[in-house]
């Protein structure tokens, strides 16, 4: 993966934003409580803009193969 990354010495194993220490579940979180990707960012500046987005497709790839993270991504 290019934007996500499990190991167990980093949050216990959680899938993380490569680089960091933010779950991904956490971003998801954020986004089901209807926060903009810009507003994420503020919170989270550490990963780029570019970099939450390819993450956020990696994890939609990973629940649901069949559905394109990319195309749920463009606006």
């Amino acid at each position: 993966m290019k934007y996500l990354s499990s190991t167990p010495d980093i949050m216990g194993g959680d899938l993380v934003i490569k680089g960091t220490r933010i779950p991904v579940e956490v971003i998801l979180y954020r986004l089901k409580d209807g926060y903009w990707l810009d507003e994420i960012h503020e919170l989270y500046p550490t990963p780029t803009l570019d970099t939450l987005k390819g993450a956020i497709g990696e994890a939609i790839d990973l629940l649901t193969p069949s559905l394109h993270g990319k195309a749920v991504l463009q606006t």
